[in-house]
């Protein structure tokens, strides 16, 4: 039986850092060692919760659920996934690196259940989500592109705002703000615009470049 708990926590290790080789190639907060202690600790919990407590259960009217320490992994894994994730303004981003931590965790405590096939099979699909269905619907999704400039000519808002449009560019979040430095006023704007691929958001960022009196503070 310990060889078998052992090799549970091995191969939840490995399918772990599977997914976490993923994220780690895309650069993402979470990479290949989070992945693989997350696997691995849902795992370790998973076996604790069934095999940990034989020696109190059923002596003096003691009743041992399985699942009950089990069961906090699953909003337990909730602080690590929000940690990846990262909010500025309505740009948020690690939403789908915390998903893939979630989906680890329970891939984890399949294979501290002894369901090997589950755990494959989970395995393979949550690479399937990560890559390739970004691949397949490329065309369906959009890239969401956050830009940050400051002029003290007006006119450039309404040029870039009429460029965007005419791009077919969807503008998603706009806040501008106006600041004054003796007698000059600065507009400051931040915005945010969603393009079929991040090729074409750079269109803008070129077009912004050739207009006078304008400063290109961010764009990401």
């Amino acid at each position: 039986m310990w060889w078998d708990f052992l090799l549970r926590l091995i191969v939840a290790s490995i399918l772990g850092a599977i997914i976490g080789l993923d994220r780690e190639f895309r650069a993402k907060e979470a990479g290949f060692r989070t992945h693989f202690l997350v696997s691995l600790g849902s795992a370790l919990i998973m076996i604790v919760s069934q095999y940990g407590f034989g020696q109190v259960a059923g002596k003096n009217g003691i009743v041992v659920d399985p699942s009950r320490v089990a069961a906090q992994v699953v909003s337990g894994i909730g602080f690590i996934g929000a940690g990846t994730i990262i909010i500025q303004k309505q740009f948020v981003r690690g939403l789908t690196t915390a998903a893939g931590l979630w989906a680890t965790s329970g891939i984890g405590l399949a294979i501290g259940a002894g369901m090997y096939i589950v755990g494959f099979g989970a395995t393979i699909l949550t690479l399937v989500g990560l890559e390739f269905l970004s691949i397949i619907f490329k065309s369906v999704g959009l890239y969401s592109i956050a830009l940050v400039y400051s002029t003290d000519n007006k006119a450039n808002l309404a040029k870039i705002t009429r460029f965007a449009r005419q791009q077919g560019f969807r503008i998603t979040n706009y806040e501008t703000k106006k600041d004054y430095f003796g007698d000059t006023s600065v507009f400051r704007v931040s915005f945010i615009v969603k393009a079929k691929t991040y090729q074409e958001g750079t269109k803008l960022f070129d077009y912004m470049q050739e207009l006078p009196d304008l400063t290109i503070e961010k764009m990401e």
